[in-house]
């Protein structure tokens, strides 16, 4: 009777796993810890842990760990055919080991190093298309029993549950990271960006280009190098009446006086040694849609007075020509220089600078609005996992702890460097602190707190400290809360208000 209650709850659990498995593609580790929780409960082991593969370099990594030593555990990770599991992956077999002192494939090391005594181990492959993608153990049958074959036939059939939600969420990733990609790759090849967001400061300035935008007045913005000036200005076209017409960019920076003059109002014939043949300057290309003028702050003082011109009357002569020419242009500016101080010195004149001054945007940097900033570097990843074919699932809590407490002095294009490289040098199949290469992170752990009040410095500390405890604790509330000395109600309200989520 008792066995028989054992194995329809056994079956009822499964049938519980599959209905997850095939509703939920999304958030994979959650499926496979309800899977690694059940199985370990059903085989009456003591911990457990569910190690994937990762081929690019032929090494085991723990993807879920439970029990007292769970998440020590997974700092570590195996090449295929070392210790219990990697025998299992290299050799695709299924095994029971009910005493380990006797078997010289265990790891003693690693039990030494975490505290924990490792006494017998089921251990059995996750298998798709019967090739093994990882592999799930079973630590210490509870009561000093042994696994027997029917703990292994039973946990042959978790491990194949779990295989299968790794594959449905692979492909549901890969699906959904691939729509990602074409519709950025469909705005790329019609010249534009895509805007990835979440902050209410960048709320704020697109509430400002949604009212600008209808407009054609001129429109200045202002921001650090980096921070996505030129993404905000094909914003304000692509929602303006205009967005079907030409959108023309020019770097005022990039070209010296001659060749700058000739690349905004064109040439003809003969204008200068090197001028062949008659030549369409940029604003006469963006006749009838948008000029967006970067840099502006470096524009010659002699072109300033002929741009001042082309705001105010829409006209201009070509290099070499006295014959005027009349477009129909909105014109959007950006600087990352403080432009009112250039009127101040004489670099820049005021009349111009007033007129451009019409319609003001001020980006912030990526440091004021670090809800950025997880956005973008996912935005990222997804980015140069599929241009490099390498299988890496996202961030550890470290390495996100580690972008959002950076200050990133180069703003978004510093970020997007810092993932692609994360990306190239990355070994695992989640990204740590080290691979992000932060300039002085290591070295310059205060550095968080800088700038920052008393109450935000109290509750950063708060958030990482208690946050570690958890995670040494494998995010049992009750034995963080011996660890701390606090009662555990009381660590229940702090990670609440704290807002401390447990991360895939």
């Amino acid at each position: 009777m008792k066995l028989a209650q054992v194995d329809l709850e056994r079956f009822q659990t499964l049938i519980e796993i599959n209905a997850l498995i095939n509703s939920d593609f999304s958030d994979l580790r959650a499926v496979l810890k309800r899977i690694v929780e059940s199985a370990t409960r059903l085989t009456e082991g003591e911990a457990s842990s569910l190690l994937l593969v990762n081929s690019q370099n032929n090494r085991l990594y723990f993807e879920v760990a439970l029990g007292s030593k769970g998440a020590q555990v997974q700092k570590f990770s195996l090449e295929i055919g070392e210790g219990i599991a990697g025998w299992v992956a290299q050799h695709n077999r299924s095994l029971i080991v009910n005493d380990t002192g006797d078997d010289p494939r265990h790891r003693r090391d690693i039990a030494q190093q975490i505290g924990y005594t490792t006494n017998s181990i089921l251990a059995v492959p996750m298998r798709i298309k019967d090739q093994c993608v990882g592999v799930i153990e079973i630590l210490n049958k509870k009561g000093n029993k042994l696994f027997d074959q029917d703990d292994l036939e039973w946990l042959e059939i978790f491990a194949n549950q779990a295989a299968m939600a790794v594959q449905n969420a692979r492909t549901f990733q890969k699906v959904r990271d691939q729509v990602d990609v074409l519709r950025d790759q469909v705005n790329t090849d019609q010249g534009y960006h895509t805007l990835v967001w979440k902050s209410p400061e960048m709320d704020e300035q697109l509430s400002l280009v949604d009212r600008i935008a209808p407009t054609d007045s001129t429109v200045l913005i202002l921001g650090e190098s980096g921070v996505g000036k030129e993404l905000i200005a094909e914003q304000i076209h692509l929602r303006s009446q205009r967005a079907q017409q030409p959108f023309i960019r020019v770097n005022c920076a990039a070209l010296p006086p001659t060749l700058l003059e000739s690349e905004l109002f064109g040439h003809v014939k003969g204008a200068f040694t090197d001028a062949v043949s008659d030549r369409r300057g940029r604003f006469e290309v963006a006749d009838k849609g948008t000029i967006f003028l970067d840099e502006i702050g470096d524009l010659p003082l002699l072109l300033q007075a002929k741009m001042l011109r082309v705001i105010q009357e829409k006209t201009f002569e070509p290099l070499g020509s006295s014959e005027s020419i009349t477009v129909n242009v909105r014109i959007i500016t950006a600087t990352n220089k403080k432009i009112e101080q250039l009127v101040e010195s004489g670099e820049f004149r005021s009349d111009l600078y007033y007129r451009l001054n019409v319609l003001p945007l001020t980006i912030p940097p990526l440091r004021q609005r670090r809800e950025d900033i997880i956005e973008l570097a996912y935005f990222f990843l997804r980015r140069f996992v599929l241009e490099t074919n390498k299988r890496i699932s996202g961030f550890t809590d470290e390495a996100l702890e580690a972008l959002i407490s950076y200050d990133w002095p180069g703003n978004v294009r510093e970020l997007e460097n810092a993932v692609e490289r994360a990306v190239v040098i990355c070994q695992q199949e989640t990204i740590y602190p080290d691979d992000l290469l932060l300039r002085g992170h290591d070295t310059a752990e205060p550095s968080r707190y800088q700038g920052k009040g008393l109450k935000t410095g109290l509750t950063l500390f708060k958030k990482q400290f208690i946050r570690a405890a958890l995670e040494r604790n494998s995010w049992n509330h009750t034995a963080t809360a011996q660890e701390l000395g606090i009662q555990r109600s009381y660590l229940s309200k702090l990670v609440k208000d704290l807002d401390l989520k447990r991360k895939n």
